[in-house]
Parts: C-alpha cells; sequence; structure tokens
C-alpha cells in the first residue's frame, strides 16, 4: 500500500515526503477523534475484576 501511495502521488520526493506526512496525521486525527471514540462504549477497559 505504501509503495503504491508513493508511486501515484505527484511531485518530487520533499512533495511526496510532505504529503505522506499529511496523510499519516490526518489518518491519525480521523482514528483519536471519531473511530477510538466510538469504540470505546464496546471495549471492557473500564470494567475491574480483579479483588472481586
Amino acid at each position: 500500500m505504501y509503495g503504491w501511495l508513493w508511486r501515484n502521488i505527484p511531485g518530487g520526493t520533499g512533495v511526496k515526503l510532505v504529503t505522506m506526512l499529511v496523510l499519516a496525521g490526518a489518518a491519525g486525527v480521523l482514528l483519536w477523534y471519531f473511530v477510538f471514540p466510538s469504540l470505546e462504549p464496546h471495549m471492557p477497559v473500564d470494567r475491574a475484576t480483579v479483588g472481586r
């Protein structure tokens, strides 16, 4: 996938590098603010089972 993105992004090496960093940051923001909060109610992270 990364090779395909690198080959298909227009521009030189510097432009491609900046574009890849922006895409990686956008993916991180999308996961952090939208995907993970929607999955959090379904994850048993806050349920303590030790000592009961």
